[in-house]
């Protein structure tokens, strides 16, 4: 039996409801995208002229059970997922994916007229119409993004399209914005080996156009017309321009503050607050750790500071006299992350990381959350899950009217896969 399994939820499958997910299993392996997509449409658009009346009848047990407006988005989901992981392993198959998109999508634009037509199929043409419009779906359109999307799409010629098409290039973003609690152990498993497989080929590009574009830096010291005849083995891996990649990873990787690198800094932090005795003094040296002098700025000394204070001295107020210890480090660095990035879907207010970006750029934003996540790597996920709210908030909107979150995705990319990854960029001082 293939049934779906539920990460922190369980969920009680019918009999019909395994019927009908039987039957798309054996289906997908003998008929073409096109009959499938009809199959689709006939079952549970049309609600009639389905070839098996047998699945048809159990659709039909299901749309009158008193739970149905709960199950219905997770059996929709499941049924388009059975579909298309099976078409994603054949390149000739992609194309289907999005045609069943759009078919989907044309549901918000359809209504069914109560004197034309009964309250069964009425009943299913509105469970559809909120399918179309709930979280459910809109992952699964960012999972078609990243399945259709080649290796080599050229992003840079797209900033009309919505943010959601740049989800293939954040790796780090998966694990929120294409699973769900309901998600199968099957189709996580698909997640984790995309990203590993995104991630390993982004680490790869990035060292060797760092390298490559470090190689011609040195000979134009020397000859700047053999320079300029060397060319490059693939194109900037980034949306950045080469002097914003490039402060980039100055920041992440080279010497931030004299001679000490942000994980130096980090290191550094731990030692020393393992001997901190309380809970008030560990925010005080926390305070120090995150205020950082290269900013260089007014923002820096007067509001930025100001409000980083105020935030710690909220931050747990009653264990600040319990000894210092992992569980309060975990909870600061977490609740942290709310304050400077965002805290959940349901209270998306973002105004200190705007004024953060506006103030001092998303270059020296990310070194601040990453000089977090360096002295609690445990926090990581939980800063992903901060960024994935905002690139789901915005995933509608086009990329060139919210180029400074694209600006910061793409220097969180380079701080993740420089500090967590396995790329080695030592050679960049």
């Amino acid at each position: 039996m293939n049934k779906p399994l539920a990460s922190r939820y369980s969920r009680f499958i019918s009999s019909e409801e395994q019927q009908i997910y039987d039957h798309l299993l054996e289906r997908v392996e003998l008929e073409t995208p096109s009959e499938l997509i009809e199959r689709i449409r006939l079952l549970f658009i049309e609600g009639s002229g389905y070839p098996d009346r047998q699945i048809a009848h159990a659709l039909e047990k299901i749309l009158n059970t008193e739970k149905v407006e709960e199950d219905f988005h997770f059996i929709i989901n499941r049924c388009c997922y059975i579909l298309i992981n099976r078409w994603h392993t054949l390149p000739n198959r992609k194309t289907a994916i999005y045609e069943l998109l759009q078919l989907l999508d044309k549901l918000t634009e359809k209504t069914l007229s109560n004197y034309n037509h009964s309250r069964r199929l009425i009943r299913l043409q509105k469970l559809m119409q909120n399918f179309a419009k709930s979280e459910e779906y809109l992952a699964l359109k960012r999972f078609a993004e990243v399945l259709c999307q080649s290796s080599g799409s050229n992003y840079r010629h797209l900033s009309s399209q919505p943010l959601r098409t740049l989800i293939p290039r954040y790796p780090y973003l998966y694990s929120h914005c294409l699973l769900s609690d309901y998600s199968s152990y099957e189709h996580k498993q698909m997640i984790r080996h995309i990203q590993t497989q995104k991630q390993r080929k982004f680490e790869l590009d990035l060292s060797r156009y760092s390298a490559h574009q470090i190689r011609r830096l040195e000979v134009a010291k020397i000859s700047l017309e053999t320079a300029k005849k060397i060319k490059s083995p693939l194109d900037n891996p980034t949306l950045l321009n080469n002097r914003e990649l490039f402060t980039a990873l100055k920041q992440f990787v080279g010497k931030v503050e004299g001679s000490e690198t942000y994980r130096d800094q980090a290191q550094r932090f731990l030692t020393y607050s393992s001997s901190t005795q309380s809970f008030r003094a560990f925010k005080q040296d926390f305070y120090e750790y995150l205020n950082p002098t290269s900013f260089g700025s007014s923002y820096s000394k007067r509001q930025f500071s100001d409000k980083l204070y105020k935030q710690l001295k909220m931050t747990i107020p009653h264990s600040e006299d319990e000894p210092f210890n992992e569980f309060l480090l975990l909870r600061t660095c977490s609740q942290m992350l709310n304050f400077l990035v965002v805290e959940s879907p349901q209270r998306p207010n973002h105004f200190v990381f705007i004024d953060l970006i506006g103030n001092v750029g998303p270059t020296y934003t990310v070194g601040l959350l990453l000089k977090i996540v360096l002295i609690c790597r445990q926090v990581k996920p939980y800063l992903e899950k901060r960024f994935s709210i905002l690139f789901n908030h915005y995933e509608s909107s086009p990329q060139d009217g919210v180029q400074w979150l694209v600006k910061v995705l793409e220097n969180l990319n380079i701080a993740l896969t420089t500090n967590f990854g396995r790329a080695d960029l030592s050679f960049i001082h």
